[in-house]
């Protein structure tokens, strides 16, 4: 299933898998591409068999970051474009209902990096890395990658990576929690395939909660956390899929999960 022009788009055994589909520009993000990461990822978020969402990319390399050579694509600015197009993107990624998974290969820069990062999980091959060029191109980091730097390496650490355009290797990407796997190149594809069938097989509920409860920690106090896990609970314990799950662990048996 593809209508798409610059993406390709599969959905199978309630796995959506998204795959950035301009190898000739190593995917560089273009505004045909924002248009239909868009497009999908609301289709996406309608449909109820969908429960995992993976954003990988064909050829060589994850992404190069924004296509350049379409200046500003009709914006009058970065700001502009980014409010439009960018951010509607990535916000609708963080507050996604379902978990998504970055499957990251060769370089993964810029703008291209900020997508992958707004994911909930990523695993990248053992030849990948982050590539930080916006320094280099008199740019500040965009997209929210600032946040996910500093979040993971701390100010020091990441304001150097930044101002020396800097590449982070796939280990270390793991080392310092970007990522959650580091897999080699000639199995990533599958690897991310059975990791998103694994992950569909779990309870949507807990893992749509879970995902609302851990995005705001970071802007929450530990009172406000607290509270929203209370309230959430009250949804995930009196579903059928918590009745049945615990009924399931008293038989021993795996529980089937349905979302509700």
């Amino acid at each position: 299933m593809n209508d798409f022009e610059t993406i390709n788009y599969n959905a199978e055994n309630r796995v959506a898998t998204i795959s950035l589909n301009r190898p000739k520009t190593m995917n560089a993000i273009s505004k045909v591409m924002r248009k239909e990461l868009k497009q999908v990822i609301t289709t996406i978020e309608a449909n109820d068999n969908i429960r995992i969402v993976v954003i990988r990319a064909e050829g060589k390399g994850f992404s190069s970051g924004t296509d350049l050579s379409e200046g500003l694509a009709g914006f009058n600015d970065f700001e502009e474009q980014i409010h439009q197009e960018y951010k509607p993107i990535l916000m609708a990624i963080a507050e996604s209902k379902k978990p998504y998974i970055a499957s990251i290969n060769g370089a993964c820069a810029g703008i291209g990096a900020a997508l992958a990062m707004s994911c909930d999980l990523a695993i990248m091959s053992d030849d990948s890395f982050l590539y930080l060029a916006f320094a280099g191109l008199s740019l500040v980091p965009d997209g929210g990658m600032a946040h996910h730097l500093v979040t993971a390496m701390g100010y020091k650490k990441a304001y150097q990576t930044f101002i020396e355009a800097g590449r982070i290797t796939a280990d270390d990407c793991l080392q310092y929690g970007f990522i959650n796997k580091v897999v080699e190149a000639s199995v990533l594809y599958e690897e991310t395939q059975r990791w998103a069938k694994t992950l569909s097989e779990g309870a949507p509920l807990a893992q749509r909660y879970g995902k609302q409860i851990m995005r705001k920690v970071h802007t929450s106090s530990i009172e406000e956390t607290i509270n929203l896990e209370a309230n959430l609970q009250v949804d995930c314990s009196t579903s059928e899929d918590c009745q049945n799950a615990i009924s399931s662990f008293f038989k021993k048996q795996k529980p089937t999960f349905i979302g509700k």
